[in-house]
């Protein structure tokens, strides 16, 4: 499903327009974005969803694997995404509830 089909199928269940749909997915993805830019430590957590948290990945030694040359690829932040519990356990039993 892209960007397009989710506003569709959202705002036809909110009876908002697409418009309007589109506007207030943006904004709670910018105030998200915002939030993390401001303070890194911040997670955001979703209740039944999950939480959205920045993580730093140490500073580590790769090997291109036709070259076998050794490189050191610097530390960095990444954002990571935990699910809550209940959709674990459904993606788990491959998507059907149990």
């Amino acid at each position: 499903m892209n960007n397009k089909e989710y506003i569709a199928k959202l705002s036809s269940s909110t009876e908002y327009t697409q418009e309007d749909t589109q506007k207030l997915v943006r904004t709670v993805i910018d105030g998200m974005i915002e939030l993390i830019e401001v303070d890194p430590h911040t997670s955001i957590s979703i209740p039944s969803f999950g939480t959205f948290e920045v993580k730093k990945r140490m500073e580590r030694i790769m090997v291109n694997p036709t070259t076998k040359q050794r490189m050191l690829v610097p530390p960095k932040l990444v954002l990571n995404f935990r699910p809550v519990a209940s959709i674990k356990e459904k993606l788990k039993n491959g998507g059907k509830n149990e």
